[in-house]
């Protein structure tokens, strides 16, 4: 037997980074959101700078099964717009604040067995969440507790922490033609 396999490893948590200027890097934390319900897992999904119910993904979680959706938390953590470095706010801070406090808490409560963090790598670039307490709070997570960062600009501290990091990179966009967000592709 090769001593580089770990004999527990399914019930192994990792950290996961899923960064980039591509496109799905949501959609692929939610694809294992999915996958995670369908195993019969806790999952939290806390959308950081993302508010509104204008997202196709939200309508569908909402119509999930009772069986399904008794496994599932979505906290927006957001206002109802995109937030930038030059449109950030007080209210900005104050809304991603109280959704890394839950972060933290259920971390610390070991109270689910996937946390996703949407967009919690701008947040983190935008100086509202403090990077090394974000570290801290990975490097301290429950052993079992499978943890997911998306967004644009991940931290290097977080790229280091992180057990798997996809870079999403793109080749070619249809926006790039004009094309602008559409309903059920882009939310």
């Amino acid at each position: 037997m090769n001593n580089l396999i770990n004999p527990n490893w399914e019930k192994h948590g990792y950290i996961q980074v899923y960064t980039g200027d591509g496109k799905g890097k949501t959609t692929a934390s939610l694809g294992l959101a999915m996958r995670a319900l369908g195993r019969d897992w806790k999952v939290l999904v806390i959308m950081f700078t993302k508010g509104g119910n204008d997202y196709g993904e939200l309508t569908s979680f909402r119509n999930l099964s009772p069986k399904i959706a008794k496994n599932l938390t979505i906290v927006q953590a957001g206002l109802d717009r995109i937030v930038y470095a030059s449109n950030k706010n007080n209210d900005d801070a104050k809304a991603i604040q109280e959704g890394w406090d839950l972060a933290k808490k259920a971390i610390q409560n070991d109270e689910y067995n996937l946390i996703i963090l949407d967009e919690a790598n701008i947040a983190i670039d935008l100086g509202l969440i403090d990077v090394d307490e974000m570290a801290e709070a990975l490097k301290n997570k429950p052993k079992e507790m499978e943890i997911v960062l998306t967004g644009r600009n991940a931290h290097p501290k977080i790229v280091e922490i992180a057990h798997l990091v996809s870079k999403i990179e793109p080749v070619k966009h249809y926006w790039d033609t004009g094309v602008v967000a559409r309903k059920g592709i882009e939310y």
